[in-house]
């Protein structure tokens, strides 16, 4: 027998009402929320980057492939890695179903990742995506946009991430936060050939960017809980009955669960 509150139809009629009008004031918020994003300063991008990509060495600019915006998934996959990260597999798994539609509104979609490109091309090719993944390695791209530490820097106890600066040393685990991820050592950093001092040194993010009289800017930038709305599979699993119910670490690569 569920413990769970049972009702009449016209009780969750009225249970759903209420809800609705409070996902209404969220959803007006949203629509705030992204407005703001696109009041942001841009910032020019100094530096030039050279990436190597499917068709060749590339620029910042390359990236963007004839179009005027580019939304960079910062994709953990380090050097040291033999597979890419499960969680940012799990959200890529839908790149390839929208970046259609974005490139059709003047939007390129990719990721990069310090991994060289032979690694990447691997990966994605086992995965089955097509989306364009290029590789940064060999420069100060996923450093300058705080997505991947030196060693130097994980042990300094002062790394920068998510606009804040924070203990990123695998040692340093304090609190229920600190719990969390000492739970989950041992599985994302072996799922991905290293240890979790090594896997911990590449961060997610995404960064938006823009083209204009032929001057790339960064328009923007969103880092952990910052990519929630990025991640399909969690906003169909917050409108299931049982929502995220999660314990611990659950998901895996889409081509490691048991078949049927």
């Amino acid at each position: 027998m569920t413990d769970h509150q049972v009702g009449t139809r016209q009780e969750w009629l009225t249970a759903r009402l209420e809800l609705l009008d409070a996902e209404k004031a969220l959803t007006r918020r949203s629509d705030e929320l992204a407005r703001w994003r696109r009041r942001l300063p841009w910032v020019r991008v100094e530096k030039e980057y050279r990436f190597e990509t499917d068709d060749g060495p590339a620029s910042l600019a390359g990236l963007f492939r004839g179009r005027s915006q580019l939304l960079l998934y910062h994709f953990m996959f380090g050097a040291d890695y033999t597979a890419g990260c499960p969680a940012c597999s799990a959200i890529a798994d839908g790149f390839d179903g929208f970046a259609v539609h974005l490139a059709n509104h003047d939007v390129s979609l990719g990721a990069v990742s310090r991994a060289p490109l032979d690694k990447i091309q691997t990966y994605k090719k086992r995965m089955g995506w097509t989306f364009p993944w290029a590789s940064s390695g060999g420069t100060g791209f996923n450093f300058d946009f705080h997505v991947a530490l030196s060693v130097e820097q994980q042990q300094s106890g002062a790394s920068e991430y998510n606009f804040r600066i924070t203990d990123m040393r695998p040692a340093v685990d304090t609190g229920p936060e600190g719990e969390r991820q000492r739970s989950r050592a041992p599985d994302h950093a072996e799922m991905v050939g290293t240890d979790w001092a090594t896997y911990t040194r590449e961060m997610p993010g995404v960064s938006a960017f823009v083209l204009a009289d032929g001057v790339v800017y960064h328009t923007y930038s969103a880092y952990a809980r910052g990519l929630d709305g990025l991640w399909g599979m969690y906003q169909w699993l917050d409108r299931a009955p049982l929502g995220r119910n999660e314990t611990g670490p659950w998901f895996l690569r889409h081509d490691e669960y048991p078949a049927g």
